[in-house]
């Protein structure tokens, strides 16, 4: 469930990109959930034209999946299109510059300049993408190089054929079992219906990374060639719908956060080694928040490693050092695995951490910091003695900690004898319920932080429609537009700083 300050960040993204209608049709399916057609306009108070233009806009740009629920009904007769808002792909439009950095770095120009336009625009076919190559004229050359821009972005896996316009979902009860202890162990929590939604309306690998117009799929989910001719293989193009694939740029930035935290923790070495596991699992990893790396025998891991320039250097004792630096575990017929739950967990705890010593001090980070290593409750008296801070500081740090709900809180009665029972508060830290208030808070100042940027923006507007030339010949002019610059800039920086940290509560 999305969080209250996340809604209201998602609705000015979208604001801000598709206007007030749009972003009033957005807020309602992320308030209410799915919709049909006719609860969406009661819900908005909006005309049936807005509503419908307003769900087409968010679909071109991947911001809501429709889809059908069958066996809803107790008849099975009246079967409705319900349209679920994709909360993930609105902030994935914060990261756009990120994604362009990713493809502009490891493809060409003419790659980034097709993968631009796909952010831009959201869903295009092939003559779409032609004729902005091309600015509409017949040129077969543009074409061919448009194709084969095209194929390198599928087999970087950046791109990727839009899912089914229409998902099917089987409404199903969760029947809840009583378990014993090993079941308790073993459970998985049900799949939301957003996941579901999601996992229905995604095509197989086959078809969702291939060029080939040809492939199809028959009666049985089958994939097979049909002998079509020339004319009818670009008619079919030209229905093929292609969009950024979000998924990959994901695992790439939690690849890239995994190693970077690992390199300021350990060390270089370390760091080495797990990009060169998760560069050889990456087409293997099929979620991005899974708990454990791919197993992998240590020749493989060593071959990767010697591809990087830094990697040469390294002996395989080095590697194998580095192995257990990372606590691999090697029990399944000596193939090494990488807990990479606990290296999120790690990051995320600092990043905490880090919050609680720049807003309450240093004297809380300790105490903080030391029951988020016990995880366990702890009297306010003892946690004082362990952390050195005084007593008659610590009750006020923790009771302020806790009210901003980083801390749990409870009370104890002891009794002895005869004497009256003694309240002992007793300090935790829930670390799953903690995140998430964290991650409220990020969203919080992150849509702070855009709210700022276009308040300077509206405030210097004369300076920003004043032609540059003319900005050249002012002093005054000049310093107020360097100092525009230079707000803005910082702004942006830390609004991507804080990005980074959203990606790793919420995408991780």
């Amino acid at each position: 469930m999305v969080s209250q300050w996340g809604i209201k960040f998602a609705v000015y993204l979208i604001t801000n990109h598709f206007g007030k209608i749009v972003a009033k049709v957005c807020e309602n399916l992320l308030n209410h959930g799915a919709l049909t057609l006719d609860l969406a306009i009661r819900y908005t108070e909006l005309s049936s034209e807005h509503v419908k233009n307003s769900l087409l806009v968010l679909i071109q740009h991947n911001c809501v999946q429709a889809f059908v629920a069958e066996g809803g009904d107790d008849d099975g007769s009246r079967v409705k299109t319900e349209y679920m808002v994709l909360f993930d792909n609105i902030l994935h439009r914060l990261r756009f510059p990120k994604f362009m950095e990713i493809v502009s770095g490891d493809l060409d120009d003419k790659c980034a300049k097709i993968f631009e336009g796909l952010l831009r625009d959201g869903r295009l076919n092939m003559k779409q993408m032609v004729d902005r190559e091309s600015q509409g004229k017949e040129n077969a050359a543009a074409a061919a190089a448009v194709r084969e821009s095209l194929l390198k972005l599928l087999m970087a896996r950046y791109v990727e054929r839009c899912p089914l316009p229409e998902a099917r979902v089987v409404e199903r009860e969760i029947i809840t079992k009583k378990r014993g202890a090993k079941g308790a162990q073993n459970f998985k929590a049900p799949e939301t219906k957003e996941q579901r939604v999601i996992e229905a309306a995604v095509r197989g690998d086959m078809i969702r990374f291939s060029l080939n117009a040809d492939i199809g799929c028959n009666s049985d989910g089958e994939t097979n060639p049909a002998d079509t001719s020339v004319a009818e293989t670009d008619a079919k193009e030209d229905l093929i719908l292609w969009r950024a694939n979000f998924e990959e740029f994901t695992r790439h930035l939690r690849d890239k956060a995994l190693v970077e935290n690992v390199r300021a923790r350990m060390d270089d070495g370390a760091a080495i080694v797990l990009s060169a596991i998760l560069k050889a699992t990456r087409n293997k990893d099929k979620e991005v928040k899974i708990e454990k790396s791919v197993p992998l025998p240590p020749d493989t891991i060593f071959s990767e490693v010697i591809k990087t320039e830094n990697g040469r250097t390294m002996t395989i004792d080095r590697v194998k050092a580095a192995l257990v630096q990372l606590g691999c575990s090697n029990q399944m017929l000596y193939e090494y695995v990488v807990d990479l739950k606990h290296i999120i967990r790690w990051a995320r705890n600092e990043e905490v951490e880090s919050i609680v010593l720049k807003r309450y001090g240093r004297d809380a980070y300790r105490m903080f910091r030391h029951l988020s290593k016990e995880n366990q409750f702890c009297p306010t008296d003892k946690l004082a003695d362990a952390t050195l801070v005084e007593k008659k500081e610590a009750p006020k740090l923790l009771y302020k900690l806790w009210k901003e709900n980083y801390l749990h809180m409870e009370k104890l009665s002891v009794t002895g004898g005869n004497t009256k029972p003694v309240s002992i508060l007793m300090w935790k830290v829930n670390q799953p319920l903690l995140w998430e208030h964290v991650l409220d808070e990020m969203y919080h100042g992150a849509l702070n932080l855009k709210l700022r940027m276009a308040s300077e923006q509206e405030k210097e507007e004369e300076i920003i429609n004043t032609p540059k030339a003319k900005i050249n010949e002012s002093v005054p002019l000049l310093k107020k537009y360097k100092r525009l610059q230079n707000v803005l800039l910082l702004l942006g920086s830390s609004l991507m700083k804080l990005d980074d940290a959203i990606m790793l509560f919420h995408d991780f």
